[in-house]
């Protein structure tokens, strides 16, 4: 099988001749997220207005590094970063299996893309969030364990 040269994918990529309208240039964009980390809180499903129910979860993914003057030495601090990602889970399998089987502290991998909402609060002031919605969910672990 022979593949195309680099610079001709990266080219198509970037820019399609087919896409071209006039002076105007309609260039290719990615929207992709990867994230693997712990669940916050168990799932909720909500649905609003008649619309497609949707599933709904916090997820906690980690950034350490190491302070100091060498990273390659032993010494210095250890630091840590926990971010929070809303999860959103749209595709009607997906969705139900999510709701049923993910569980707060489940180790998740999850892919999907990024999205921005704006919505209205319950004192009427205008809000701003980032979702991610999910398109493919991957379990990497049970459930942990309660602590007896």
């Amino acid at each position: 099988m022979l593949r195309p040269a680099p610079w001709r994918v990266f080219r198509q990529f970037v820019r399609h001749e087919s896409d071209t309208v006039g002076s105007l240039v309609l260039e290719r964009s990615m929207n992709r997220v990867q994230l693997l980390g712990r669940v916050g809180q168990d799932p909720i499903m909500r649905q609003v207005d008649g619309k497609n129910p949707v599933t709904i979860f916090s997820l906690a993914t980690n950034e350490m590094w190491r302070t100091g003057e060498s990273e390659e030495a032993q010494g210095g601090d250890i630091s840590q970063k926990t971010t929070w990602h809303r999860i959103s889970v749209f595709r009607p399998g997906l969705r139900d299996v999510t709701y049923q089987y993910v569980k707060k502290g489940s180790r998740l991998y999850v892919e999907g893309k990024l999205d921005y909402g704006e919505y209205t609060d319950k004192n009427n002031v205008r809000r701003q969030a980032t979702t991610i919605v999910a398109d493919n969910v991957i379990f990497l672990s049970d459930n942990v364990k309660e602590k007896v």
